[in-house]
Formats: structure tokens, C-alpha cells, sequence
């Protein structure tokens, strides 16, 4: 495995939340080259910026909503082009303005033109999976027909590979659909043995007991502790001409979160030694 590996920050989201500075140097000293943003956290971007400078962490990319691209696209890319980032990434459409929604063809012209403005700014623009964008739409992948209708100079992609997974694609496989346009890729983890009500990421803040019950028997697991095949993903990955992965997971049941990330960056260093 020659591909750099990030940390997405809200996979460590409460210890961020808590000690930013701290816990930004335990995810250094555990090996991690660099970091995703899922917003500033305490210390805003300039505080960030110096933080990441002074502990040799490069900061590679961002979570940004489309509503919050849309208000000003200048002056958020600019902002997270100051900390350091290249990619900024839709982590998520709502379910009307997502394929096959009643908005989808509305908010086609927004993530264009949000595109356009990025490339101007020197940023690239990347759009975030879960698991509704598989639906059907027509006889294609609702995914699939985002990236038709949006050119792969405005949108490239940022496969979320539990999610495909889940939904009983083979995320390798998938991966090598997006040659040239998958720069980064969440590698993540999990296991399931049951029926889920529902679906894992919409059960984050929930009490455990409505957790227990709804998410039946899935869970998420360290990289390399559950279902994925993950050194295909990374051959793929590879052969696609990504850039970087980036560790994800969205709860840490069995671990602390820092404890998960370290995990999953010590197995992925075992295939990079094989």
C-alpha cells in the first residue's frame, strides 16, 4: 500500500471537540500524514492552519454542506484553501435534492456552478456517497447519473466504501468505474449479521438502547477487522489513480476513537510491509 492515509477528524470528533491541539498530535504520532475536516472546531481556520503547520500534519480536504458552498462559494473555499486544503467535499444531499428526488434537477446548476468557482480558486470539487444514492433512476445507479449530469471537471468523486458495500456493490469494482476521477477514498469498516431498521449513519447521537435495537447486527469495525476486502479496495484505488485514503468510521463502539484509528493505520501499514 503506497497510497498517504488521512484521518477523517469527526471519526475522532469528541476528543477534537475537546483538545484540538492534543488530539491532533496524538493523530500525528500515530502515523497519519493527514487530516479531513468535518468543519474548524474550537480553534477556527487560522488557529487550525498553525496548529497543523506547527505538528506536520497536512490538512488535504473538507466535509462542507451544499447550503453552506451555496451562500458564498468564494469565501468558503477561501477559507478552507487557507488551512491548507485541495479537495472540499459534499458530505451529503437531502433526499429531495438527492438522484431521484423531486429537486435533483435543481440543484444540478448549484454544484456546477460551486465547480466552477473551485477550479478557479485552485480547489476540486468532490461529492460524498452513503447508501440512497443506489436507488435506481431509471435503469442507473442514482450516483451514477449525478456524475453524468455534473462533468468530471466540475465534480470528481469520494467514494465511500462501507456504504457501497452495504448496499451489495463491490467496492473495488465500483472504484475502477471512476478511473481519473476518484482522488479520495474512505476506506471503512464493519460487520453485519442481522437486519438493520434503518440506516447506521441516521442512528449517530441516538441513546444505545435505540442504537442496539435498530442497528441489529451491524457495526462499525476498524480497518481491516470486518467484511471489507480491504486490499482490493486499495489495489483498485491505486490503479484509479487516487491520491490518498482516508480512514473513516462514524462510532467507535468497541474502542476510544483514537484507539480505532490507530488500529486501522496499523493494519494498513501491514499491507504496505507485505
Amino acid at each position: 500500500m503506497s497510497l498517504p492515509v488521512a484521518l477523517q477528524l469527526y471519526s475522532v470528533r469528541d476528543d477534537f471537540a475537546a483538545d484540538p491541539v492534543g488530539t491532533l498530535k496524538k493523530v500525528k504520532e500515530l502515523g497519519y500524514c493527514g487530516v479531513e475536516l468535518a468543519g474548524f472546531g474550537p480553534l477556527g481556520s487560522v488557529g487550525l492552519k498553525a496548529a497543523l503547520d506547527e505538528i506536520g500534519l497536512k490538512c488535504i480536504s473538507a466535509h462542507v454542506s451544499i447550503d453552506a458552498i451555496a451562500e458564498n462559494p468564494e469565501k468558503t473555499f477561501a477559507e478552507y484553501k487557507s488551512v491548507g486544503c485541495e479537495y472540499v467535499a459534499i458530505p451529503w444531499l437531502d433526499m429531495d435534492r438527492a438522484p431521484g428526488g423531486k429537486d435533483f434537477e435543481q440543484i444540478i446548476p448549484l454544484i456546477e456552478n460551486a465547480g466552477k468557482i473551485a477550479k478557479e480558486m485552485g480547489i476540486t470539487l468532490l461529492y460524498h456517497n452513503h447508501d440512497f444514492e443506489f436507488r435506481k433512476v431509471g435503469d442507473a445507479y442514482g450516483l451514477d447519473v449525478l456524475y453524468e449530469k455534473v462533468s468530471a471537471d466540475l465534480l470528481q468523486t469520494q467514494m465511500d466504501t462501507c456504504w457501497i458495500k452495504l448496499v451489495g456493490i463491490d467496492p473495488a469494482e465500483y472504484l475502477r468505474k471512476y478511473a481519473g476521477r476518484a482522488p479520495l477514498v474512505h476506506i471503512k469498516d464493519f460487520t453485519i449479521s442481522g437486519k438493520v431498521d434503518g440506516m447506521p449513519y441516521e442512528l449517530i447521537g441516538a441513546d444505545a438502547e435505540t442504537k442496539k435495537e435498530a442497528m441489529g447486527g451491524f457495526q462499525f469495525k476498524p480497518v481491516g477487522s470486518g467484511c471489507q476486502d480491504v486490499p482490493s479496495i486499495l489495489r483498485a484505488a491505486q490503479d484509479i489513480g487516487a491520491k490518498w485514503v482516508i480512514v473513516e468510521y462514524d462510532q467507535s463502539p468497541e474502542h476510544p476513537p483514537l484507539e480505532t484509528a490507530r488500529i486501522s493505520l496499523e493494519y494498513l501499514k501491514t499491507l504496505n510491509a507485505s
